[in-house]
């Protein structure tokens, strides 16, 4: 008889000050204040708080090729913040701040699948969903979710592994990075039409492994539940081993890039779902990471409402 593994009654949360040093130009929303809007929501949770390690260069190889690794180290500005397009950025730190995020989610990964913590959130920056296989864009220089995927893949020789993305824009970068990948299933709300004007229904993968539920503006909670309830249940049926969640918070009804008029209960709600699967599928094992959220007091109400859920759960 196999004995239960037991894993700890614990949600960690990895971060670091790097990730402050990502720049960008006066009024841009994708600014260093979120971060101190997020500990701000982080404040008095019960959490395991780490700091985040360097990606290895193994673990961005997975999902973009060396020749787009070397392009943004050659990009990297000595003395002033340049742009790579008109929404992304780079300044001397936004290098070393993205590697923060890729070895935060291979971090988290990493204590989720040995049983030091139940769950995980990755509180860093820039984001990553919208980062192409070589291609920056909206903020995004590395694909973090899709990473900490193939790292469960790759390192820890999962099979199945699911990326839940409920940033109001559609991860086309996650899409595109995980498009042939038949280990993992991709499901996708986002506000549609929007930026970047991907996320149909009929994008499907290679393997028809991708699920992309597109919301109309205004549709508010009760879409959202909608068209998550049904997806969820599709994903229990498929058994992940591990649930991989880009958290964005953009969706709330005060941010002023969408119109989606998520509220945090609903955020709260989609959060204690997610982990319900998991605890039927996978003891519970969730990794979260950053990505949109721009009102700064909507980004740390939701925040404390996701993280929440994810340290109610893993008790």
């Amino acid at each position: 008889m196999t004995a239960q593994v037991r894993i700890p009654l614990a949600t960690a949360c990895y971060s670091h000050d790097d990730c402050a040093a990502h720049l960008t130009p006066e009024g841009h929303p994708e600014q260093p204040a979120r971060l101190q809007a997020v500990e701000r929501g982080l404040a008095g949770l019960p959490l395991l708080r780490l700091e985040a390690p360097l990606g290895a260069e193994a673990d961005i190889l997975r999902c973009h090729p060396a020749a787009y690794l070397a392009r943004l180290r050659a990009a990297v500005p000595s003395d002033r913040i340049i742009g790579l397009d008109p929404d992304t950025w780079m300044s001397p730190g936004s290098l070393q701040a993205a590697m923060r995020a890729v070895g935060g989610i291979c971090a988290a990964v990493d204590l989720v699948l040995s049983g030091g913590a139940r769950s995980a959130f990755v509180a860093c920056r820039p984001p990553g969903h919208h980062a192409e296989r070589d291609r920056a864009m909206g903020f995004c220089l590395f694909g973090t979710a899709a990473i900490g995927a193939m790292h469960a893949l790759e390192v820890h020789g999962l099979s199945r592994v699911a990326v839940l993305d409920f940033d109001v824009h559609h991860g086309n970068g996650t899409q595109d990075l995980l498009w042939a990948e038949s280990r993992v299933r991709v499901v996708s709300s986002h506000q549609m039409p929007l930026y970047p004007g991907t996320g149909h229904v009929s994008e499907r993968g290679a393997h028809g492994q991708i699920e992309n539920l597109p919301l109309d503006a205004g549709s508010g909670g009760a879409a959202m539940w909608r068209a998550w309830q049904p997806a969820l249940e599709r994903l229990r049926a498929w058994g992940p081993e591990l649930i991989v969640i880009s958290a964005g918070f953009d969706a709330h009804r005060d941010d002023p890039l969408a119109g989606l008029a998520w509220t945090e209960a609903d955020f709260a709600r989609l959060t204690a779902a997610i982990c319900a699967v998991a605890a039927g599928c996978c003891s519970g094992r969730v990794v979260s990471t950053l990505e949109g959220g721009y009102d700064l007091s909507a980004l740390a109400a939701s925040v404390a409402a996701h993280v929440g859920e994810l340290a109610r759960n893993a008790r």
